[in-house]
């Protein structure tokens, strides 16, 4: 095994003292592995705050191509998986919170609307940190997303925010109520809530 697979393997584990030990003896920062991952994408998506910190002291660069394809970045895959204190790490490296990687995933709209119910404590370090509630991924932002996936307590986190609500959030949750009939009455407090923040707004 190469010492950048070593290093990749570290940091996937969480092995802090193990990737100081490989970079002082020469490990590259950023060297990919045979599966084409450096050592911060993947202790970014399983979520090691120290070891996203130590790379990044040690010159990784934190909003480098990451993930299977490199389709995404650091803060997109810990924001997708609930990272939060790797996004706060990422955050505080400098890491703009706007549309980023190659698929131009805004970290806010990944960390609403993955899971079940999102991430709401990542969410509301995005958000105390400056991220766009309004920002746009695709045509939709995070509320809308939220609305369009039946994520009730999220839909009520992101408006008690200062999200606007919009005629497309509320087309989003009639829509959701069409393909999942079962869900019609949790879908209903969805539809409230934005007929609420919007009757308020006005």
């Amino acid at each position: 095994m190469c010492i950048a697979d070593h290093l990749v393997e570290a940091a996937e584990g969480g092995d802090v003292f193990l990737v100081a030990r490989l970079l002082a003896e020469g490990a590259a920062v950023d060297a990919r592995n045979s599966m084409g991952r450096t050592a911060l994408d993947l202790a970014s998506f399983r979520g090691h705050p120290e070891v996203v910190r130590l790379l990044i002291t040690a010159g990784a660069d934190p909003e480098q191509p990451a993930g299977e394809h490199r389709e995404s970045t650091p803060l997109c895959l810990a924001a997708a998986h609930g990272r939060t204190a790797v996004v706060e790490a990422l955050i505080d490296a400098g890491v703009h919170l706007r549309a980023q990687g190659r698929m131009r995933w805004v970290p806010l709209v990944l960390a609403a609307t993955s899971g079940d119910e999102g991430h709401p404590r990542t969410v509301t370090l995005l958000l105390d940190r400056g991220a766009d509630i309004n920002a746009v991924m695709k045509g939709r932002t995070s509320h809308e997303w939220a609305a369009r996936f039946g994520q009730v307590q999220m839909v009520r986190r992101l408006l008690g925010r200062g999200a606007t609500p919009t005629a497309k959030a509320l087309t989003a949750a009639h829509e959701y109520t069409e393909r999942h009939p079962e869900s019609q009455r949790k879908n209903a407090l969805i539809i409230d809530a934005l007929r609420v923040a919007s009757a308020t707004a006005d």
